[in-house]
């Protein structure tokens, strides 16, 4: 049973994998390394999560009593198409949300039907199964950037100290043009693994700046992201960590030879509660 979080005044982000859909069957290390993280924090009063798989206009909340399990994928197993993650949505905080994003300059947007993609449930599934957290999703922009999802994040990170887990959902990689071109390979090509390090090296150096431009600046940037989205989410996560946070490395790790599984939580600078992995 998961503990409340109560102990801690301002709660860490998470930036955490989807996978590949069948990540939702067979977890994996992945997966425990997940549920491990979310016993240590503890049970939210709510979740806000950003996947990579809602892309719109302007920043958009679901504001849905009660999200639908939305099975966004076709040609996988049928037992995929039978799962369904009923938590309740959380109108309230997506007001809040929208207020702070709005007196950060941002137009927002409402989304009265908009249920929980496999980006948003599949993790949501792995770290709280019980399914009695109140969930709140936010879109990416997917024509703006990382500075704009930094901004996005410091934006929202008031909701911390009111019990709020703020989760991006994306991959560290993801090249879906070398899923296929990849099977049966002996190993990851290169570009996946000098991403990972790279990603690694300017968490532990703290250098956001060098993060915001990393696709100028990380080596195989755009092979691990032909385009931005699945990336995104770990930058909200990222800005709602403030400027003061300690990075914890929760789990690294390549899965179909291109898809990085690598997770972080981005603790208060202060919490007993995290331990550093560089």
């Amino acid at each position: 049973m998961l503990k409340t979080a109560t102990e801690q005044t301002t709660l860490p982000t998470l930036f955490v994998p989807h996978g590949a859909p069948t990540f939702a069957l067979s977890p994996g290390a992945a997966g425990a390394a997940m549920e491990e993280i979310a016993q240590r924090i503890g049970k939210p009063k709510a979740v806000l999560i950003v996947s990579a798989h809602w892309d719109t206009e302007v920043p958009t909340l679901g504001v849905v009593p009660r999200p639908e399990t939305i099975h966004d994928y076709y040609g996988f197993p049928q037992p995929l198409y039978a799962i369904r993650y009923p938590a309740p949505g959380a109108v309230p905080l997506a007001m809040d949300a929208r207020m702070l994003l709005e007196e950060s300059g941002f137009d927002v947007a409402l989304d009265p039907r908009r249920g929980l993609d496999h980006g948003a449930w599949i993790p949501l599934r792995l770290m709280f199964p019980d399914a009695t957290v109140p969930v709140l999703t936010l879109s990416v922009q997917g024509h703006l950037g990382p500075a704009h999802h930094y901004r996005v994040g410091q934006a929202l990170a008031p909701l911390r100290e009111a019990g709020v887990l703020i989760v991006g959902s994306g991959n560290l990689t993801h090249n879906l043009g070398h899923f296929h071109q990849l099977r049966g390979a002996a190993q990851a090509p290169d570009y996946v693994t000098a991403f990972q390090d790279w990603i690694s090296r300017q968490l532990g150096a703290g250098d956001v700046n060098a993060l915001l431009a990393y696709r100028a600046l990380a080596p195989g940037a755009v092979q691990a992201h032909p385009t931005d989205e699945h990336l995104l989410p770990f930058y909200v996560a990222l800005g709602a960590a403030g400027s003061e946070f300690a990075t914890e490395a929760v789990y690294s790790g390549i899965e179909h030879n291109m898809l990085a599984m690598d997770s972080y939580a981005f603790w208060p600078a202060s919490s007993l509660h995290y331990s550093l992995q560089h």
